[in-house]
């Protein structure tokens, strides 16, 4: 069979990882034929339009049951998000069947990917992804392979530095936050890293569970950051949209005793590096609704 990478994933790869991402592709057949055949796995289909920084492929496992081959390059982390869901062993989170660490692969348990948080009324959604997120918030393992809060916005804070001065006081304001925030956390605690409603799934073993993390250590309020700007598109659309991204950074802080500050301050950051990060690539109208957004708070 033939593995043909989907379009989306061929342009976030070029985005994200520009160094590496052409080679990785053209060995991503030769990549996938090999997990197929060492797990003796029944290939269905490659999912379509899939993820944005791995291969999913759905297939069978020897006795018949469903699962989802997922491949991704080393430096999309998929050892990090393979210790992450052994350690949630499946409490909120997708199952870990197997998998070769070394070759990036995952096999996951198979869930409904066209049904995701992102089917239902806003309110119900969020909370459901609240009652989700709860769950993945747990004491890393010892020795763990994570990196941090600080490290990881500490890399980001690099990039952003360099953004166009037009955007400077966003910027100087986002970072000023982060420096805050950093000196003063007291969490350690493991985060999915990038949680949103199109993060999670319908499954069979339970109603909502969470995929694709990008694992980190530290504490809860960065990881409900990205929450809070979910479907912003909306939220720029009306007119009281400044006022009801206000009001849903409370809400959730609120829901999951999350202290709000703490919350304003992170969901600021993470909205201005997303949104320069996306001016950097050419995705201008994206960049625009989130420095929009971020504009608000």
């Amino acid at each position: 069979m033939l593995f043909e990478p989907p379009q989306r994933l061929v342009r976030a790869l070029g985005e994200a990882y520009p160094e590496v991402a052409a080679d990785w592709l053209g060995q991503l057949p030769g990549l996938t034929e090999e997990a197929v055949s060492r797990g003796k796995l029944a290939v269905e289909r490659v999912q379509n339009p899939g993820g944005r920084s791995s291969l999913v492929v759905l297939v069978r496992q020897q006795d018949g049951a469903p699962a989802a081959l997922k491949i991704a390059p080393e430096a999309a982390g998929p050892a990090a998000e393979r210790a992450a869901l052994a350690h949630w062993a499946g409490w909120g989170a997708v199952q870990l069947l197997d998998g070769d660490a070394a070759s990036g692969e995952l096999l996951l348990e198979r869930l409904h990917s066209e049904v995701s948080l992102r089917s239902l009324p806003e309110a119900k959604a969020l909370l459901e992804a609240a009652g989700i997120v709860r769950r993945l918030w747990i004491e890393p393992p010892p020795e763990h392979p994570f990196e941090t809060v600080a490290e990881r916005t500490a890399r980001q804070a690099v990039a952003m530095r360099a953004a166009d001065p037009a955007q400077a006081p966003l910027v100087e304001a986002a970072l000023a936050a982060r420096d805050e925030l950093t000196a003063s956390a007291d969490e350690l605690l493991l985060l999915h890293g990038n949680f949103r409603q199109g993060k999670v799934l319908a499954g069979d073993r339970a109603p909502w569970l969470a995929v694709g993390p990008e694992p980190l250590v530290g504490e809860r309020a960065y990881d409900l950051a990205r929450l809070v700007r979910d479907r912003v598109e909306d939220l720029v659309a009306t007119a009281a949209g400044a006022s009801a991204a206000r009001r849903r950074v409370n809400k959730l802080a609120d829901s999951l005793d999350v202290d709000r500050a703490r919350l304003h301050g992170w969901t600021l950051f993470r909205a201005v590096e997303s949104g320069v990060r996306a001016r950097a690539a050419g995705r201008h109208q994206d960049a625009e609704l989130l420095l929009e957004f971020a504009g608000w708070l």
